[in-house]
């Protein structure tokens, strides 16, 4: 009951991000849940609504025969160091590694309020940068459970079409997220009540996600990305100081 209480506003409030901003729901949860959860137990419960609303959103649309070419070297070495980083998670302190994710959070919300226009690469940079670029935001994703940097300013870097880098980053959400799945589980880090637990956040975060999708068209996009990156930002802040602050 105390598992399910947590649950249900934690994945009502990161679905509404995501029916309102479109990104935010594996992000939020786990910086959420790391402040009550050690960060893998946070992982583990973020699983199963993050891969439902991501298969949805990399299948939504016709761009995935485009962009999965393009990006599929990048989302195949992101999902290996996921694996790979993810195996590490039993032997490493679970305080840290929440202070990991505040870093990251932190440095996501800087870069998206600056809006940097990174400059494109050309094709040949983009080939040979994009295995590297997936390996470090795997290995991210599989420390923290957040595929975000460098993920989409990468994405954004190589200027790829909106609809297509919905998907694409949709598509690379799954990926991580198998990946991170098979790993935990491979760990003894998903037993069966936290896999229990993950099914019941489904209907909040779905149900979060139509009430965000139908608030998108009373509110300012623009500016709720805002209040999140900087919602985002302080969370991260609080996780780095509490794990490093001594």
């Amino acid at each position: 009951m105390a598992e399910f209480l947590l649950i249900l506003p934690v994945f009502l409030i990161a679905g509404l991000v995501k029916g309102v901003a479109g990104f935010g729901l594996p992000t939020i949860s786990i910086a959420l849940l790391a402040l009550f959860r050690p960060l893998p137990e946070a992982m583990a419960l973020m699983l199963v609504p993050s891969l439902a609303t991501n298969v949805w959103q990399a299948l939504a649309g016709g761009t995935l025969r485009r962009v999965a070419p393009r990006i599929g070297i990048f989302l195949i070495c992101a999902a290996g160091a996921t694996y790979a980083a993810a195996g590490q998670l039993a032997r490493t302190d679970a305080l840290l590694l929440s202070g990991l994710l505040g870093v990251i959070l932190v440095a996501s919300s800087a870069l998206a309020l600056t809006a940097p226009r990174l400059p494109a690469p050309s094709p040949a940079a983009e080939r040979w940068l994009g295995p590297p670029m997936g390996a470090v935001s795997g290995a991210i994703a599989g420390l923290t459970g957040s595929f975000l940097v460098p993920a989409a300013p990468w994405l954004q870097a190589i200027r790829l079409p909106r609809e297509e880098f919905v998907q694409g980053f949709g598509l690379g959400v799954v990926l991580v997220n198998g990946a991170l799945a098979a790993a935990l589980a491979g760990g003894g880090m998903l037993p069966a009540e936290l896999g229990l637990a993950s099914l019941a956040g489904l209907a909040p975060a779905f149900a979060g996600m139509e009430a965000g999708r139908r608030l998108r068209v009373r509110l300012d996009e623009a500016a709720f990305r805002k209040v999140v990156q900087v919602a985002l930002g302080l969370l991260g802040a609080w996780l780095a100081v509490r794990a490093f602050g001594g």
